[in-house]
């Protein structure tokens, strides 16, 4: 009796060890997003995606026979909250690479913390930046990638449909007063300046909080430009987009990646018929790898995706792509990620990183029968290749 005792517990710590064994075969790749808090709604678009992308990697039989094990921390939106994310994936989970499925805030103070330990991390969409870049050393972080566009650029791309191709001469400028808004209006300006635009107004408006944007309005509408360059996350365009058109102005709203959510279409309603964003997503883009993501994604989540869980999903993707190539020593997937070139990603392809940020075009959709629809591209080089330092 005491021997089959005895058999059956060796059994089962072998068992057990066997289990662990393999599960310790597993790659440990970090992701954090803000799943709770005000912007739960893209926490869950970045997350979703994400997961999305863990299934076909594993399902397809992970990296070279061994599964992905996806380590999922909410930032909730909260810098501080970031910091000690990020200590966690790096001390207690031993996370090989990480993905940033969060805003510039959360995002801009974990990229020093990671290169410091020297862990990849890259950026799905947050466009400030202190990223790819340190201030303090004046030189770039060069294990932080960014898949989204830096501030600057997506908004000269956006300052140069709205020149060249919507003609606009007259411009005033809303934006929120937070990292995301400074750096996509400033953009914006300089460019749409160079192009010959004059700029009537530029009002910044507190975030979080603000809510009554006709004050803000009111004043734009006296200068009657041709167009409104609108800087805000889907909540505050929905608002601004509502205020208005309740107002009576007609001229035409440009917005950015902010505005690409499908909670932006459903709380502005009518009124966000005829806007046009700046975004990283392109929903007409007929190759299969862009439209096999939209079908599974609205069939596994019951809604459309939008740019934040595409950014995401890329951001991922190219992450372990280049564990694929490099394996899992740290040194070895930056080198990978340095040398990623002509990618085929969900957002676009990919033609190069410089200094950790991504030279691709910025898609430019229009909201067509209440969905996001293709109007256009900037693909000018002057305008989407980042500035080295």
């Amino acid at each position: 009796m005491k021997r089959g005792v005895f058999c059956f517990g060796v059994f089962v710590l072998a068992v057990l060890f066997i289990a662990f064994s393999a599960h310790g075969q597993d790659i440990p790749v970090g992701f954090f997003a803000p799943i709770t808090g005000p912007a739960a709604a893209d926490g869950a678009s970045a997350k979703n995606a994400v997961e999305l992308g863990l299934k076909e990697v594993n399902d397809a039989g992970g990296i070279k026979g061994k599964k992905v094990n996806l380590i999922i921390y909410d930032d909730r939106l909260n810098p501080q909250e970031a910091v000690a994310i990020a200590n966690k994936l790096i001390e207690k989970d031993k996370a090989v690479g990480v993905v940033s499925g969060s805003y510039s805030g959360p995002t801009r103070v974990t990229a020093p913390i990671f290169q410091k330990a020297g862990i990849p991390m890259v950026a799905g969409y947050a466009v400030h930046p202190d990223v790819t870049w340190d201030p303090t050393q004046k030189k770039p972080n060069d294990f932080i990638f960014r898949n989204g566009f830096l501030g600057e650029i997506e908004g000269a791309a956006a300052a140069e449909f709205a020149v060249k191709n919507l003609k606009a001469k007259k411009i005033s400028i809303i934006s929120m007063d937070n990292d995301f808004g400074r750096a996509i209006s400033s953009g914006f300006a300089a460019r749409a300046e160079k192009l010959g635009a004059a700029i009537l107004s530029k009002q910044m408006y507190k975030f979080p909080g603000e809510k009554d944007f006709r004050p803000f309005l009111t004043r734009i509408k006296e200068g009657n430009p041709d167009l409104i360059f609108a800087a805000g996350y889907y909540n505050e365009a929905a608002s601004i987009v509502r205020q208005a058109k309740e107002l009576g102005i007609t001229s035409q709203i440009l917005g950015e990646e902010g505005f690409d959510s499908p909670k932006f279409l459903e709380i502005a309603g009518p009124a966000a018929e005829g806007v046009i964003i700046a975004t990283n997503l392109d929903r007409d883009d007929p190759r299969p790898l862009v439209q096999n993501f939209l079908k599974n994604y609205r069939k596994a989540y019951n809604e459309d995706a939008d740019m934040v869980g595409a950014s995401s999903y890329d951001a991922f993707m190219i992450l372990v792509n280049a564990i694929g190539k490099a394996g899992t020593d740290s040194k070895a997937i930056q080198k990978a990620l340095l040398e990623t070139k002509d990618y085929n990603g969900l957002t676009g392809k990919i033609s190069r990183f410089v200094q950790g940020e991504v030279v691709k075009p910025v898609q430019i959709q229009v909201v067509k029968g209440g969905k996001f629809r293709r109007l256009g591209v900037v693909d000018n080089w002057e305008v989407i290749t980042p500035p080295t330092k």
